[in-house]
């Protein structure tokens, strides 16, 4: 049995400033160590389950450097840095039987939510509309017309992870974060497992449990969610797929429309364009994501 662990980590416990979270900051060193252990939490519930269990996790936050290699479970293999092919969840593959999100953050515009956002400030919403597979429409809010065609609705990380794992066949198993996280993902993903770690009172205050009980917590749901991995279905998005992206700054809706098939549509903020398949469309999400970090000469 293989799994992903993908830890983010503006959901996990304790956390609720961007002093916690930013390498800059003067309280970083004490949230890499927070979302450390929450790490080893779900690693120690996966192997619970499944003790021959081969476990990646994927440093899923900022520069992709935030866990402590030295105090991660020896069990556990580690994917760290940037860039890399499928962002948060490098090292996810077909032969994946379960991902798990850790610490992950409801998407911008929602809450009340700790650190809301998507990606990162420039990303205002993403909409997708395509065809769900199966029976309704997983992921989309909406039931499928008689052709199938599924009307778009705003996806942030939770949502746009989640489609890129089902791309692949394989279940969002467990999410842990605020309870407006959890909230997110259980509207995608009902059958999965979530773990609310704290109550959100605004972007950057929250009711949190303490973080060994939010510890005991994962440990036994990602126990429990690993063994009910099959009773959970990927959420997956069949192509083509239409896109919309609204953009904070004109200079990277400037950028974005320098990409082939990238037009403005729908206002001065949003861009749009049409993939064939899911896998297409969140790469070029990620690249616009990272042409916002190219500030004007």
């Amino acid at each position: 049995m293989k799994a992903l662990i993908s830890v983010d980590m503006e959901g996990i416990s304790g956390i609720v400033h961007s002093s916690e979270t930013n390498p800059e900051r003067y309280d970083y060193q004490r949230g890499r160590e927070l979302m450390t252990a929450e790490a080893n939490a779900v690693i120690a519930g996966v192997l619970d389950a499944e003790p021959t269990a081969d476990v990646l996790v994927a440093d899923a936050h900022g520069t992709f450097r935030n866990l402590l290699p030295e105090q991660l479970d020896r069990r556990a293999r580690l994917v760290r840095g940037k860039p890399r092919a499928l962002n948060m969840l490098a090292g996810l593959d077909e032969e994946t039987d379960a991902a798990l999100f850790v610490g992950y953050h409801v998407r911008a515009g929602e809450g009340p939510g700790v650190l809301a956002h998507t990606m990162n400030g420039e990303i205002l919403d993403v909409r997708v509309t395509g065809r769900a597979q199966g029976e309704g429409a997983p992921g989309t809010g909406h039931a499928p017309g008689e052709d199938g065609q599924v009307t778009g609705r705003s996806l942030g990380e939770i949502g746009l992870n989640a489609a890129m794992a089902g791309h692949l066949g394989v279940p969002v198993v467990l999410l842990s974060g605020d309870d407006a996280a959890c909230a997110e993902a259980a509207a995608l993903i009902p059958e999965a497992v979530t773990v609310p770690v704290k109550e959100a009172l605004g972007m950057a205050a929250a009711v949190t449990l303490h973080p060994e009980e939010a510890r005991d917590r994962l440990r036994r749901a990602a126990a429990d969610a690993v063994s009910r991995r099959t009773e959970i279905p990927p959420l997956a998005l069949t192509g083509p797929l239409d896109v919309e992206v609204d953009l904070a700054s004109p200079h990277t809706i400037d950028l974005a429309t320098l990409v082939p098939g990238v037009t403005r549509t729908g206002g001065a903020r949003t861009i749009a364009f049409t993939a064939p398949d899911y896998a297409t469309a969140y790469r070029l999400i990620l690249l616009l994501a990272q042409l916002a970090t190219i500030r004007p000469a």
